[in-house]
């Protein structure tokens, strides 16, 4: 799936990341040792055969990865886990383009050891969180032999069973329903604010749904949620889900807390300045979630970076302005309802994005409506109709990454 830069059409293509098309382990896997868990690493699988080979690391935590061997290289792949913890070496035979693997403590952090036994090379990694009763956060990685002609051969040979929500593997551009990512915020151990009757993770997810269901009714849109039960998914894979996804539209559902109690009304959030320069650095690491493998000229690199960001914002403004427009009539606002921050959820540089507050959680007022079914499905309708609003408008994104 590939977009490009209007403004750059003559000059690069922007390339997009892999869709959300391998979202499960869909090759068959033969069984392996079971290995006790080390740490946080809970298990590896590997599945595939000598056209295409797939391993899943099963984890408790959140990993951003990176290939720390030249991609040249096609009799092995080293990849360091930072911030993993294991106890003991884990080791095991491999199956399909693998002979075999090891994981081990090493120069700070864990590292898979990946040995080929013909020519190969890496051809996706991803990460998935915890959702539809999965509790373990899974690392994927898809080898593919070194010459595989993967654009028509490998997708269209891996079946799709997507565990977020079910999303095309390829579409026609013309056919392609719009994806919009909806994040209900916090979640598992993480209750967020605190009502007099109720949690801010509990609304958040009503709210999540209810919006969902308003979208489906319309059958214009591929719908994801970040989260559909009461689990923990941690900020960075958030931003992930939407990028692997290609996602045209991410929404965060939030209710807000603070003062005495007596303060109401929703707002909505689209990123800042100090939060777009802090994504652009992400943008240009190595193993980050924005770009796989840096351009070589870092000045252009930077410039794509600003001009995606600035088409982004401006895109990000617009929707966060036909939301206010929208809930308007139903739901009180604050006084400066529209604002800037720096959250994580809303530094993907090539998705449009808003983090929308609902309203105050400690506020007897908001909290009675925010529980309010009835509430819950008018304003997640006008949340909607803002969103069809928004892409009526036929505005062409732009979109940024590398193909890692």
């Amino acid at each position: 799936m590939f977009r490009r830069f209007d403004v750059l059409a003559n000059a690069k293509t922007i390339l997009k990341a892999v869709t959300l098309a391998g979202l499960v382990c869909a090759t068959a896997f033969i069984a392996q040792p079971v290995l006790a868990q080390s740490g946080d690493v809970v298990k590896v699988r590997l599945g595939g055969d000598a056209s295409q080979t797939r391993i899943v690391i099963e984890l408790e935590k959140s990993v951003a990865a990176k290939i720390v061997t030249r991609g040249t290289e096609t009799d092995r792949q080293v990849i360091a886990l930072p911030d993993i913890d294991l106890d003991k070496t884990m080791t095991g035979q491999g199956q399909g383009l693998v002979s075999d693997w090891r994981l081990e403590n090493l120069a700070g952090s864990v590292r898979l050891k990946l040995n080929f036994k013909s020519g190969a090379r890496i051809y996706r990694r991803f990460l998935l969180p915890p959702a539809d009763g999965v509790s373990v956060y899974r690392y994927v990685i898809d080898i593919v032999p070194q010459n595989a002609d993967t654009a028509s051969q490998l997708l269209a040979s891996i079946p799709v069973v997507a565990t977020v929500a079910q999303v095309p593997a390829k579409a026609p551009a013309k056919n392609r329903k719009k994806v919009i990512v909806i994040d209900a915020g916090h979640g598992g151990k993480d209750p967020g604010a605190h009502g007099g009757k109720s949690l801010e993770k509990d609304i958040n997810l009503a709210a999540a749904k209810a919006l969902r269901s308003a979208l489906e009714k319309t059958g214009r849109y591929t719908v994801i949620m970040t989260r559909d039960t009461d689990s923990f998914v941690d900020l960075p894979a958030r931003v992930r889900i939407a990028r692997s996804a290609n996602a045209d539209l991410f929404i965060s559902l939030h209710s807000d807390s603070g003062g005495d109690g007596n303060t109401r009304g929703a707002s909505i959030y689209t990123l800042s300045d100090s939060g777009t320069e802090r994504a652009a650095k992400k943008a240009l690491v190595k193993g980050d979630w924005s770009q796989g493998e840096p351009p070589a000229d870092a000045i252009v690199s930077r410039i794509l970076i600003d001009l995606t960001q600035r088409a982004t914002k401006n895109r990000s403004a617009t929707f966060a302005q036909l939301v206010m427009d929208n809930i308007d009539d139903s739901t009180p606002l604050l006084k400066s309802s529209q604002r800037q921050a720096g959250f994580v959820v809303l530094l993907a540089p090539d998705v449009p994005a808003v983090l929308l507050e609902m309203g105050f959680v400690n506020n007897p007022q908001d909290e009675a409506l925010l529980n309010d079914p009835g509430h819950r499905a008018v304003m997640m309708g006008q949340v909607a109709k803002a969103i069809n609003k928004y892409f009526e408008n036929s505005v062409q994104y732009a979109s940024f990454a590398g193909l890692n």
